[in-house]
């Protein structure tokens, strides 16, 4: 069914008092005034400052945090008597410790907290130094949660706001009170600060841009990564889809259509041949196309939802049924590619026979309540500054979304990097991984707009009320068989969230949780060092199970998730002679080589 986009030509000049994002009159308001274009630049301006991270959000979050602290006397009495406990268990471990070298630390930093495992960390002073940091830590969270009256979201990025500014003053991060800088500095005579400050004056020259955006980088498009074999069939103003060269004399007859995220560049899934999952689908015998979106620009700016699934999947389902007559699709989606995929699939099942025989989501979420501490930058004031920087230049460029993400992950993104670049001198080592994630695209004004206030804001996909060109759609509508994958951490997908594809479906499912994070949890090849996963398998009408319960009594299997899928894929197919590339005769012509013109847009 063809989507047909009445609002993608209107200019925002024109429009009424509206609904930022369905742009549709909210009733009773005719008389109030939409916001002027003098409010709207100022905000633009202000987020190119902030990185897209809206002050007024921060201010109010504090102001909520101070005010209700402020009237809790009882809990002034509770964070006191805490202050005077973690004082006296800090001095009573300094004293022990200063007598006894295996005395206890008082206090373990979190899980998650790699900071303090060198074993340099253990010896005096830093041993004190590192516990009187971690009570401190642990005293500001009893500060920052718990307070009556107070917005929980309010409070939740009250709390992390402090964790950021706590993470900043770390002792890691300063030279005196560093034990490994420490240690490094008389090792090599102070040489490692010299090595620093060239690391950070070529920084400063390339405008502290990725190095692999600024240098001259070794993983070239088409030569080290993204060299699969295929040709472009498909070209519109929105994708290339590629369909890649088949490695077996036979393959099996339903062809695979993979979705990926439109944030990145799509070679995430066709990085280096050894860890490439075109590459290791072509050789268990799939056919496989691959969709590349175009990186838009301000003339794309009314480029919404509707035209992303028209242009996208859809443009993209109807060249595979052509190309490949006759036959089903496993369809693949990672990411927001997934959650795309998903509204095709329930769109396609509600109006007609769906063409798809599986669905499998990588990383993917249809469920946005459960979004993980990325939902703390979404909120009225935050979305409101976002949009009106997107109206500003008709897009939003993935470096202005950086400041929340590096936020999100401060210590792997931003300090541990300082600390090794510029105190240790040491560069880490480039890779494949490293330079896709230096390869940003942009997003649309309008589709960016509706996808954070439809989805991840109001949850409208997963609680019922999402619509297609007017048509609600639901997930209780897709009748075909799901492979979900789900990474241990993921800060951009939390796996709880995916897991909760569970809930809107009663086909077959099988569910994997995968070590790694969002990204490297899924380029996850066979071979590769230290990886597990967890697997269920879930038959139609199967009841739900907790996902905590569920993950404590799943032992975990050591390995690349990868042949798992590899064989639920392949059960009950059958093999047959690989399609021709592309058809010409139906409007279908080889178009160009693989990877195409679209994944190199700057």
């Amino acid at each position: 069914m063809k989507i047909v986009n009445k609002n993608t030509s209107q200019s925002d000049k024109n429009t009424p008092v509206t609904d930022r994002v369905s742009r549709v009159p909210l009733p009773g308001w005719e008389d109030i005034e939409p916001p002027t274009n003098v409010d709207r630049l100022l905000h633009a301006l202000i987020a190119r400052v902030t990185h897209g991270i809206s002050p007024a959000s921060l201010a109010l979050a504090y102001f909520d945090w101070y005010v209700h602290l402020g009237t809790s006397p009882g809990k002034w009495s509770q964070l006191l008597l805490k202050a005077i406990r973690k004082q006296n268990r800090l001095l009573t471990y300094c004293v022990q410790a200063s007598l006894d070298t295996s005395t206890p630390p008082c206090i373990e930093p979190l899980p998650q907290d790699r900071r303090f495992r060198d074993l340099a960390w253990q010896n005096w002073p830093f041993n004190m130094i590192q516990q009187n940091f971690l009570l401190h830590q642990q005293w500001w969270h009893n500060a920052t949660t718990g307070i009556g009256g107070a917005s929980p979201h309010h409070l939740q990025l009250t709390s992390f706001m402090a964790r950021q500014l706590l993470d900043m003053v770390s002792p890691v991060n300063f030279p005196m009170t560093n034990p490994q800088v420490l240690q490094a500095c008389y090792q090599e005579g102070g040489v490692n600060f010299l090595r620093g400050g060239l690391n950070f004056y070529d920084d400063w020259k390339n405008g502290f841009r990725d190095r692999c955006e600024a240098d001259d980088c070794q993983f070239r498009l088409g030569i080290e990564v993204a060299c699969s074999p295929g040709r472009v069939v498909l070209r519109n103003r929105l994708i290339e889809l590629i369909q890649y060269l088949p490695k077996t004399p036979e393959v099996f007859a339903e062809p695979i259509l993979i979705v990926p995220a439109w944030i990145m560049k799509y070679y995430i899934l066709d990085l280096s041949a050894h860890n490439s999952l075109v590459n290791y689908l072509l050789e268990r015998g799939h056919t496989v196309f691959m969709i590349s979106w175009h990186n838009p620009d301000a003339d794309d700016r009314d480029l919404g939802m509707d035209d992303y699934l028209q242009l996208g999947i859809l443009d993209a389902v109807k060249a595979v049924q052509t190309i490949v007559p006759q036959r089903k699709i496993d369809a693949v989606g990672y990411c927001l590619g997934g959650t795309l995929l998903s509204i095709a699939a329930a769109f396609l099942a509600h109006n007609q026979s769906s063409p798809f025989s599986s669905l499998s989501l990588l990383a993917a979420q249809t469920d946005f309540s459960d979004a993980g501490e990325l939902k703390l930058f979404i909120d009225d004031s935050q979305l409101d500054l976002l949009e009106d920087m997107m109206w500003f230049q008709g897009y939003l460029d993935a470096t202005q979304m950086a400041g929340a993400f590096r936020l999100l992950r401060s210590n792997d993104l931003l300090w541990s990097r300082m600390v090794n670049d510029y105190l240790l001198g040491q560069r880490a080592p480039m890779t494949d991984l490293m330079a896709w994630n230096a390869d940003t695209t942009r997003m649309p004004y309008r589709m960016h707009s509706e996808y954070l206030r439809r989805l991840f804001q109001d949850n409208d996909l997963f609680e019922g009320r999402y619509k297609v060109n007017g048509t609600l759609i639901a997930l209780r509508d897709i009748r075909v068989p799901v492979f979900a994958v789900a990474t241990e951490t993921d800060h951009v997908s939390p796996w709880h969230s995916v897991y909760k594809i569970k809930l809107e479906t009663e086909q077959d499912m099988h569910f994997v949780l995968t070590s790694g994070g969002h990204n490297a949890g899924i380029v996850s090849e066979p071979g590769h060092r230290n990886r597990h996963y967890r697997s269920a398998h879930w038959p139609a009408g199967a009841g739900t199970v907790d996902p905590d319960e569920w993950y404590l009594n799943t032992p975990a299997e050591k390995g690349s998730w990868w042949p798992l899928w590899a064989r639920w894929l392949g059960q009950d197919a059958h093999r047959c002679a690989p399609p021709a590339l592309g058809a010409a005769d139906q409007g279908y012509p080889i178009l160009d080589e693989a990877p195409g013109q679209y994944v190199r847009q700057a």
